[in-house]
């Protein structure tokens, strides 16, 4: 009875009546009629209720006997979207078995080949322990999207790089896993994923009346989900998708026409406006908000919308009091309807976390411990928190006036609120720390969400030390990928948001064009020369507060041109119009002489994340122009110092070289790559004495140092130490396994000592793992003629040739194959 009243209730609700009924008559439609619709898409702007629509349209498919799925953005890929599917039907009594099978091996095959892409690919032998050592791993795995952030290195590589990277990570997983299907599952998951489930959607389909899957949040998951999805529902690239599968999906935008222009037979779209005052009229008196003035209220501060009209009417409030105050806000409203005062306090301190959870919110509210957790709970409740991943998030149609609200009503309080979060965050984030390589934390995500709260509450607090940190922080969050990068910006966007710091704003959005443009180089371009943050530019050497280092290159400190600075002012006039008209003074307002300027040590490190940007696109040339800038900043600076060494040595300019890497070892004597890099120009130079001492330096520092072992085999080669090069390279190996180039090094070894047949076979190794790699080709040739398989050996230093025409020694031992042939 209660069920059967409760439903008359919802099916009586005037509110996005039209859109339920449609959903509900579709189940009556059969699949072979015109009219029936396979594809449903809610839009509308954040806070029209697409998401509870969509939870009523669950409601309904399971009233029809549907087997259904809901998912949201807490998926990050088709893989992660087909474990969620597979664990919600198997809580309706369906089991997907082999699907989970296959997502169980997917995972394994997937950590194995993150673990192996980057030892599998060094670099050729011209390469080193400079920024490109691993620029042909990264392309590769650019090239196939394994790597968070690989659309920077996408962005900064040459293309024909990117293939050659991704073709040798290919042959590296083609040789490592067992089957086709595992290599197939780490290159392209959804080919061996997608038919499973549709042969498991198939036989689910034989006992249940429908199948509806529903996907929420498509402004965010579309991106990965629309394509798969139309191919999914339009071809049989996959196998038969059975006619009583219904998709829903919903997000800010319409359907993209590109995809799904050609479909509107099959497709149904949902726009969703802001409730009609008939609508919000309704929703009231359903919950029994019927006094005029008290929805007259209402009616003005939601403007219809459902996020806040559900809010209000859930209070049930009784009357206006003092409804027609002229400073009343909507939050005012929405708390003085909440009778107990602590609950109110709870509800606006829980606004100021971008996500909350029971710890946050305890490091921010005020009470006892059993209170706040009391109190937690109640905020779960709350028709604005939506809870995801065990974190709730309220919604941004009223988080922002709760936010407003405190900031207005008690700046001080606000900002002790968010240093008290600040500081709680940073002590997470230092605990997260101990006992962990600094130089591995900002590929930690954990980690680097902990420093992203904590630079968002120190930018609302006002703290003047927020910006250079945040600003040095993206510096560093640049090399981890265009995503990573993406993030930091995100969170100047929203401090400056929240907090109605008009200009951090306007670094936020101006750096994300930059980023959207032309990726991380640009961003730091922009850092660099730009006047993008609202006010001034920000070159440190230009800046109004540091000087200009005598005799610097050309060109340092030059104004921005005209056309930028115009670019810029505009760009500052659109942010001043997209903000509120509020006062802009404060702790980053910026005027003529007033901005904030990069200090020299951290315009430093962007010339050289600049620097190595170039590098890794063999710009090396252009790196070391950077690295000239972050030099006359910070001239003591071992990491830069031997950068620029390690750049000239690639170059060929040794004796420059020398001077780099030996001011360098003096600046840090525990700098284990300028040690390195100092043996291999060293040995360049002919004096393999001294390159030996500099490689064990870095061996004593570093013992498991792949390029220095092979680097000191070499030297090893020149002092005829036969056996010590052969127990470098034995342990290189061990380290890379999947290395060729330390295959092929061990092969020349082998060959060397007369050992053919084991040189034959680590020359095979390393073309196994590279088919393109030339020397191993001229070197296994060389091998084959002493093996007396002479034609066996033209066909590889023919292959090397092919592969590099320049390669004089591969030349000259083809031309001995043919004389010894025809002599």
């Amino acid at each position: 009875m209660q069920q059967l009243v409760q439903r008359r209730r919802r099916d009586g609700l005037v509110a996005r009546t039209a859109e339920r009924e449609l959903f509900r008559r579709n189940f009556d439609t059969p699949p072979e009629d015109e009219e029936h619709r396979f594809l449903f898409h809610v839009h509308g702007n954040a806070g029209v209720g697409k998401t509870f629509l969509l939870r009523d349209f669950e409601r309904i498919a399971r009233e029809r006997g549907a087997l259904t799925a809901y998912v949201d953005e807490s998926a990050h890929s088709v893989p992660e979207v087909l474990a969620e599917l597979c664990r919600q039907v198997a809580a309706q009594g369906h089991r997907f078995k082999e699907l989970d099978r296959l997502l169980a091996t997917h995972r394994e095959r997937l950590h194995e080949a993150e673990a192996a892409a980057l030892a599998a690919l060094d670099p050729e032998p011209a390469g080193g322990p400079s920024a490109g050592s691993m620029a042909v791993a990264r392309a590769g795995l650019a090239g196939l999207g394994l790597i968070p952030g690989a659309g920077a290195f996408a962005g900064v590589l040459d293309p024909v790089h990117v293939a050659q990277g991704a073709d040798r990570l290919r042959a590296v997983l083609g040789a490592r896993f067992r089957s086709h299907e595992d290599v197939q599952l780490v290159l392209s998951p959804e080919s061996v994923l997608t038919p499973v489930l549709t042969k498991e959607i198939t036989d689910a389909a034989s006992s249940v009346p429908w199948i509806v899957l529903f996907f929420d949040t498509y402004e965010r998951t579309g991106a990965f989900l629309d394509g798969w999805l139309h191919d999914v529902m339009t071809t049989d690239r996959h196998g038969a998708l059975p006619a009583t599968v219904v998709v829903v999906t919903a997000g800010r935008h319409p359907l993209d026409t590109a995809h799904w222009g050609g479909f509107g037979d099959f497709t149904a779209a949902l726009p969703l406006q802001p409730f009609t005052e008939g609508e919000t009229r309704g929703l009231l008196a359903d919950r029994g908000v019927t006094a005029e003035p008290v929805v007259t209220e209402v009616l003005r501060l939601t403007g219809g919308l459902p996020v806040l009209v559900s809010t209000l009417a859930a209070t049930r409030p009784a009357g206006p009091d003092d409804v027609h105050d002229p400073s009343a806000t909507a939050v005012d409203r929405f708390l003085k309807w909440e009778p107990d005062p602590v609950r109110r306090s709870a509800a606006l301190a829980g606004a100021l976390p971008r996500l909350l959870d029971a710890d946050v919110f305890r490091a921010v509210a005020d009470g006892d411990p059993e209170q706040l957790d009391e109190l937690y709970g109640w905020l779960t409740t709350l028709p604005f928190a939506d809870e995801r991943a065990g974190r709730l998030r309220y919604h941004d149609v009223v988080r922002a006036p709760m936010l407003r609200l405190q900031r207005r009503r008690s700046p001080r309080g606000w900002a002790e609120r968010q240093r008290r979060l600040a500081d709680r965050f940073r002590a997470w984030r230092e605990e997260a720390e101990t006992g962990r390589d600094a130089g591995r934390l900002w590929a930690d995500e954990e980690w680097r969400e902990l420093r992203l709260a904590e630079s968002y509450h120190l930018l609302c607090a006002g703290d003047r030390e927020a910006p250079s940190m945040v600003l040095r922080d993206l510096v560093d969050v640049c090399d981890q990928g265009e995503s990573v990068a993406g993030r930091w910006l995100d969170v100047l966007e929203e401090a400056g948001r929240d907090a109605e710091l008009r200009t951090v704003t306007a670094w936020g959005r101006q750096l994300s064009r930059a980023l959207a443009d032309g990726g991380t180089e640009a961003v730091l371009d922009r850092l660099l020369t730009d006047s993008g943050f609202g006010a001034v530019v920000v070159d440190a050497l230009g800046s109004t507060n540091v000087t200009r280092p005598p005799g610097g290159p050309a060109g340092w400190g030059t104004p921005v041109p005209g056309a930028a600075r115009e670019r810029h002012a505009e760009e500052r006039r659109v942010a001043d119009r997209d903000a509120e008209d509020r006062d802009a003074e404060g702790p980053y307002a910026a005027g003529p002489g007033r901005g904030v300027a990069l200090a020299p040590g951290t315009a430093a490190r962007v010339y050289r994340g600049r620097a190595v940007s170039r590098a890794v696109r063999g710009d090396y040339r252009a790196a070391l122009t950077d690295l000239d800038r972050a030099l006359t900043l910070t001239p003591d600076d071992a990491r830069s110092r031997a950068l620029r060494g390690e750049y000239l040595r690639i170059l060929r300019r040794h004796d420059d070289a020398v001077r780099d890497l030996e001011r360098a070892v003096a600046l840090d004597p525990a700098h284990d790559y300028a040690w390195a890099s100092l043996g291999a120009t060293r040995l360049a130079l002919g004096d393999p004495a001294a390159a030996l001492a500099a490689l064990d330096r870095a061996l004593a520092l570093t013992p498991d140092y792949p390029w220095a072992l092979i680097r000191r085999a070499r030297v090893r080669r020149e002092l005829g130490e036969s056996e010590g090069r052969l127990a470098d390279l034995d342990r290189a190996v061990t380290l890379q396994p999947d290395s060729p180039w330390a295959h092929c090094e061990r092969g020349d070894a082998l060959r060397a000592a007369g050992r053919d047949e084991e040189a034959l076979a680590a020359y095979d190794r390393a073309l196994g793992l590279d088919p393109g790699y030339a020397s191993a080709y001229a070197s296994r040739g060389v091998t084959r003629f002493h093996l007396g398989r002479p034609a066996d050996a033209l066909a590889d230093l023919d292959r090397a040739l092919e592969l590099n025409p320049s390669y004089a020694w591969a030349r000259a031992q083809r031309d001995e194959v043919v004389r010894h042939r025809d002599g």
